[in-house]
């Protein structure tokens, strides 16, 4: 077979079919002259109608869409005539124009209209209806564009991902080449996420040396940042010399001589923790020592009881209707005097009336409290549940992006301390040691602080497991619930979970409580049965909305994985319709109508309250909502997160995941009304006791459980906790 010769051909597009905004990758109709128009495909960043350009690649002919051009090579020219200006700008190619101000705009400038965009952006001012702050937008909206496109280009000519052009553009601005040319490793800074492996192949194409400082060092740091994303603080550091010669194939002493750079170049801190030599990043040794000093000195301080405690137990509990358990009225006294309690139990022991009754009692001590938790939806129901009104953890500490770096940062810290005399903190298990450090930094001295959570459901995402280092470490006041209420032990949730939680079967046989089995044998039934139970059977028959169900899944890839599951059941609760619009995303139509999640937390969005009494910014990882509007024309997608509004550009829809099925550890902090959970095959990794315990006590009315019988027995006695290399424990009992 003889090899298809390249060929060059030359127009300006006339459409743009098709463009991933994640990957690069489009599908254009080029105009290449005497009315003739060919489909360009191939990875070609932010096209635009109206951009001339000069593509090399070869012809192929695709079963479904007929002949088309596959790009190998192209070169991007802007337009040139005032006719190809204007179909540039009215394609809404810069935010701001439209067809009507492209008019205005070409009209009054001719073909000098981009020049005077990127060179001269305030003579913008000169058209009507265009002031000089939006004549200076549109020029950086312009410039910045334009800079986008020509990175975006660079990096996949090198094979890097299209999507990190957008973050590094952000971070370096026009000189981002001539430093990556420099150094390519700078594509390993913090907030980039750039792939380890397409950054090393770069830097070798550039000719850097396997033995070359700057990869072993970058190496070395991939190595500790890899490894914050499986929990660790920190790494042993024979552990992580080991590491980064094997990642890099060179000798061990070249690694140690790295690590020694960095000490000097305190990129990275050596310390010793029960006689080993430890390496940590220097931001997370920070947090750790922190952390320790801050909490030791919180249980240092003693407040005296109240005069009249008693009676004001006995208010708190006339208000909450209860009578408490002296186990309960213990923890409640400790809140009156102590700068530090911890707070800990299961499903039914009554975590959520000790916080009532505390906050009964501060109320009558007159002590301001604000109520915390780690997610929207952990502190929206801590909010239900205790009627005072709670926020994110990053939401009190009024977290924001730094313009310079894009680097996270809160404004509440030692300089700009919360103004409040106690700070009460739900669903502790799900807080890192980062996120402990940054809320410890912003309560002042003298004032209490109460942590409050579930041990033995899933830990953090982020590095450490501080609520569990804490409990173990038995040095700070704790107070542990283990009585079951009654009412609780009428739940078969309740009684579960504990089964579970102590490593015995769950009740499956039961056929008229809040927990049923449902017993499938193969792949495709337990797909259909979630189905059909999110469709119809518990709407119809239980009178349960499609909205207040969640399924679960350990999972994200295979037949019950989240991926293939929120295929399935877009299909069922939001099928296609030619009244809703959709917008292609990777591998997921996203579609109005459709229920989406947050997946990173981004404090730059703008949102604003539903009923327009409120704007902000910031929407966190874990935000549930549901799209309302899809605008192809702006290139925005609207979604509602419970009462507030947000705008995601096209680009952004990469933080956006569907969340019709969605795995046990996103839902954590979460309640639902009604949870699915699927039991089929998968990693020991993933079918383990804490993720089943953690399933179970996320449904609040009924739980449903789908699949094998097997699968619930492994996940039950799989006990095995990932360990994390985490010094709080041991800094908190002085061993460090």
């Amino acid at each position: 077979m003889v090899e298809q010769e390249m060929e060059i051909i030359q127009g300006v597009i006339s459409a743009v079919v098709y463009q991933n905004y994640d990957n690069g990758y489009a599908v254009l109709r080029l105009n290449v002259g005497g009315g003739q128009g060919v489909t360009v495909v191939g990875t070609i960043p932010l096209p635009a109608v109206g951009e001339r350009m000069m593509v090399t690649g070869k012809w192929s002919n695709h079963s479904s869409y007929g002949r088309q051009f596959e790009a190998e090579f192209l070169e991007r020219l802007m337009p040139q005539t005032s006719m190809e200006i204007m179909s540039y700008l009215s394609s809404r190619i810069i935010k701001g124009i439209g067809p009507r101000m492209a008019a205005r705009i070409v009209e009054h400038f001719g073909d000098e209209t981009l020049a005077v965009m990127e060179r001269e952006p305030l003579r913008l001012a000169e058209v009507s209806g265009i002031s000089r702050e939006k004549a200076k937008t549109i020029g950086e909206e312009f410039r910045l564009r334009v800079g986008m496109r020509q990175l975006m280009e660079f990096f996949t000519l090198h094979h890097l991902p299209a999507e990190l052009a957008v973050r590094t553009y952000k971070l370096y601005g026009e000189s981002t080449v001539e430093l990556l040319y420099d150094d390519p490793y700078l594509l390993m800074d913090d907030g980039l996420d750039a792939p380890f492996g397409a950054v090393d192949r770069f830097a070798i194409e550039l000719g850097v040396a396997g033995d070359d400082p700057r990869r072993v060092e970058a190496g070395i740091l991939f190595e500790l940042r890899y490894n914050l994303t499986a929990g660790h603080s920190f790494l042993p550091e024979d552990k992580l010399i080991a590491a980064t010669a094997q990642l890099l194939s060179i000798e061990p002493e070249a690694a140690k001589q790295g690590v020694e750079r960095l000490m000097e170049g305190e990129r990275l801190v050596r310390d010793t923790l029960a006689n080993i030599t430890v390496d940590y990043l220097p931001q997370l040794h920070e947090a750790e020592v922190y952390c320790t000093a801050r909490l030791l000195e919180f249980a240092g301080q003693r407040f005296q009881e109240p005069r009249g405690l008693e009676k004001m137990l006995r208010t708190a509990e006339k208000e909450s209707g209860l009578e408490y358990s002296e186990q309960q009225r213990e923890a409640i006294r400790q809140a009156s005097s102590n700068g530090v309690l911890l707070v800990t139990g299961g499903p039914g022991t009554g975590k959520t009336t000790i916080l009532n009754g505390i906050l009964s009692l501060f109320g009558q001590m007159q002590l301001r409290c604000v109520l915390a938790a780690p997610t929207g939806r952990a502190a929206k129901r801590l909010t239900e549940v205790t009627g005072e009104e709670a926020s994110t953890i990053h939401r009190l500490l009024e977290a924001s992006i730094e313009p310079e770096t894009g680097r996270m940062i809160f404004c509440r810290d030692e300089n700009a301390p919360l103004k409040a005399d106690a700070v009460i903190v739900d669903e502790m298990s799900m807080v890192d040691v980062q996120l402990l450090h940054s809320l410890l930094q912003a309560i002042p001295q003298g004032r209490r602080v109460i942590l409050v959570g579930d041990p033995d459901q899933l830990p953090p995402v982020g590095p450490g497991f501080p609520f569990g280092d804490m409990l173990r470490a038995g040095t700070l006041p704790t107070v542990r619930l283990t009585e079951i209420f009654r009412q609780a032990q009428e739940s078969l949730i309740v009684m579960n979970a504990h089964r579970v939680n102590h490593g015995e079967m769950p009740e499956l046989r039961k056929v008229d409580s809040d927990f049923f089995f449902m017993r499938r044998q193969s792949e495709d039934a337990v797909r259909q049965t979630i189905r059909d139970l999110c469709s119809t059977r518990l709407p119809k028959n239980m009178g349960i909305p499609s909205d207040q169900i969640q399924v679960l899944t350990p999972t994200r890839k295979g037949g019950v994985g989240t991926w293939s599951l929120n295929g399935l059941l877009q299909e069922a609760l939001n099928p296609k319709s030619p009244e809703k619009k959709e917008r292609q995303s990777g591998e997921f139509s996203f579609r109005e109508g459709d229920r989406v999640m947050q997946i990173r937390n981004n404090y730059d969005i703008m949102w604003k309250k539903t009923d327009g009494s409120a704007v902000g910014t910031g929407i966190f990882n874990g935000d549930v909502g549901t799209i309302t509007c899809i605008d192809p024309n702006m290139e925005t997608v609207t979604v509602v997160f419970d009462d507030r509004e947000a705008d995601y550009d096209f680009t952004q829809l990469g933080e956006l995941e569907p969340a019709y099925a969605m795995t046990v550890h996103k839902s954590q902090g979460s309640e639902y009304r009604a949870v699915i959970l699927a039991a089929w095959n998968g990693s020991p990794y993933l079918l383990s006791r804490s993720v089943l315990y953690t399933a179970i006590t996320r449904a609040r009315e009924l739980l449903i459980i789908v699949g094998r019988e097997e699968t619930v027995a492994a996940m039950t006695e799989n006990a095995r906790k990932n360990r994390r290399y985490s010094g709080l424990k041991l800094r908190l009992q002085g061993k460090a």
